[in-house]
C-alpha cells in the first residue's frame, strides 16, 4: 500500500523570513542532523520566527506515518518504541521519535530519560530522538509536540513515533496527533482496566499487552477483547464463520472481537489485542503487521485523509486560541479594564459572561492584530479606557 505521497519541495522561502531561520534552511534541506536539531529547538520553544519556519515547511507534510504510543508508567512503551524503530530501520526507513515525559508540578523539571531507555538505537544516524516535557499541558502531549512532529515530517522521516505519558481519561491528544494510536498495558494493570472508559477505548487502534509472559496476561487480553466485543454491538454480530453463522462467536463477544480484528479488509476496524514481550523482542513482527494493516485500512476507506484533515482543522484552532490569548492577556489596557470591572462583579451588578462579551466587543483591533504589538491602536485606547 502506498504512502500518502512524496515530500513536495518548496519553491522558496518568504523574503521576510527572519535571518536566523533563513540561515538554517539550506542545511535543513540538505538533510543535516544539526540543522534539524536547531529547527526542532526553535519550534519546540516557540522562538522568534518559529511560525515562519513552520509555514515554509508546511507544503512538505504528509509523507510520514505517525504512530502514537501511550500506556501507564512501566508498561514498556520506550522498549516497544525502540523495537519498532529497529524493525523499521531494518526495512531501510528513517524514524523520528518524540518522547514526552511529565513535568514535575514542584520543580518544573522532567526526567527525560527516554534516550537512556532507547540506548540501542540512540546512535543510529537514521533515528532521531527528541525528549520533551509536558510543561503543564494536559492531554498527554506537550503543546508543541504536533509542531515538532511536523518538523520531522518535513525533514523526510518515514515513520514518526509519538510516545506520550500515562494513560487515562485525559490522554486523548495522542489520537489527534497520530494516524494510528497504540495503547500498551501490562498484566499488573489488573482491575485498572476499568479506568479505560470510553475515551481511551475509543482512541486505541491497536492494543498491546506487554510483558505477556507474566501471570494475568491472558486474562487481561480476554478482558480487553470482551470490552471490544460488547462495544462492537451489531457490527460483531454480523461476523460470519468459515461455514456460515458461528453461534459461539455470537454468544462470546470476546471471540467475536478477535474474529473481527483478524478479518481481511474489514469495513469497520476492530482493534486487535496483541501480546508482546519487549525484553525478548517477542511479538514485534505481529505488532508491525497490525500497524501496517491499520494504515492500509485507513487508506482504503478514506479514513487517513479524514484524520489528517481533522488534524489540520484542529491545528488552525490551536493557533487561533494561542494568538487570541497572547494578544489579549499581554495587552496592558485590557488587563486594566478587566480590573476596573471587578467591583461591579463583586457587587452583583455584572456577570462574568456579560463582562466577557463586553471585553470581546471592545477588543476587535487587538484580536485582529491591527494594533501595534504590545500597544493598542487609538480605537482600542478609547474603547478600553472609556
Amino acid at each position: 500500500m502506498s504512502e500518502a505521497g512524496p515530500t513536495r519541495p518548496v519553491a522558496g522561502a518568504p523574503l521576510d523570513l527572519p535571518p536566523a531561520i533563513a540561515r538554517i534552511l539550506p542545511d535543513f534541506d540538505a538533510g543535516h542532523p544539526a540543522a534539524l536539531a536547531r529547527a526542532v529547538s526553535i519550534v519546540e520553544n516557540h522562538r522568534s520566527g518559529f511560525d515562519a519556519l513552520l509555514g515554509v515547511l508546511h507544503p512538505r507534510l504528509g509523507r510520514a506515518r505517525r504512530i502514537g504510543v501511550t500506556g501507564p508508567p512501566g508498561a514498556g512503551k520506550s522498549t516497544l518504541t525502540a523495537l519498532l524503530a529497529k524493525h523499521y530501520r531494518a526495512q531501510g526507513l528513517r524514524v523520528g521519535i518524540i518522547a514526552v515525559d511529565p513535568t514535575s508540578p514542584f520543580t518544573g523539571g522532567a526526567l527525560l530519560g527516554d534516550r537512556i531507555r532507547m540506548e540501542s538505537i540512540a546512535l543510529d544516524p537514521g533515528v532521531f530522538i527528541r525528549s520533551m516535557a509536558t510543561r503543564g499541558s494536559l492531554g498527554g502531549l506537550a503543546s508543541a509536540t504536533r509542531e515538532v512532529a511536523d518538523t520531522l515530517d518535513a525533514f523526510g522521516f518515514d515513520r514518526i513515533v509519538l510516545e506520550t505519558v500515562g494513560v487515562g481519561q485525559s490522554e486523548l491528544d495522542i489520537a489527534a496527533a497520530a494516524d494510528t494510536s497504540l495503547v500498551v498495558l501490562v498484566p499488573e494493570s489488573g482491575d485498572s482496566i476499568q479506568t479505560l472508559k470510553a475515551g481511551v477505548m475509543e482512541i486505541a487502534d491497536v492494543f498491546v499487552v506487554n510483558k505477556a509472559d507474566r501471570p494475568g496476561a491472558d486474562r487481561l487480553r480476554h478482558e480487553l477483547e470482551l470490552m471490544l466485543g460488547l462495544r462492537g454491538g451489531h457490527t460483531l454480530r454480523n461476523v460470519p464463520a468459515h461455514h456460515g453463522i458461528d453461534l459461539k462467536s455470537i454468544a462470546n463477544p470476546a471471540r467475536a472481537a478477535r474474529a473481527a480484528a483478524a478479518a481481511e479488509e474489514p469495513d469497520v476496524w476492530t482493534p486487535p489485542v496483541l501480546g508482546t514481550v519487549g525484553v525478548k523482542e517477542e511479538g514485534i513482527g505481529e505488532l508491525i503487521g497490525a500497524l501496517d494493516r491499520h494504515f492500509e485500512f485507513l487508506v482504503r476507506t478514506g479514513g487517513l485523509r479524514q484524520r489528517r484533515r481533522k488534524r489540520l482543522r484542529e491545528r488552525v484552532i490551536e493557533v487561533v486560541e494561542r494568538k487570541v490569548q497572547q494578544r489579549l492577556w499581554d495587552h496592558a489596557p485590557t488587563n486594566d479594564w478587566i480590573e476596573s470591572r471587578i467591583g461591579a462583579l463583586e457587587a452583583g451588578e455584572a456577570t462574568p459572561f456579560g463582562v466577557a462579551d463586553e471585553l470581546l466587543a471592545r477588543s476587535g483591533a487587538i484580536l485582529t492584530g491591527s494594533s501595534d504589538s504590545g500597544r493598542p491602536s487609538s480605537l482600542s485606547d478609547r474603547q478600553l479606557t472609556s
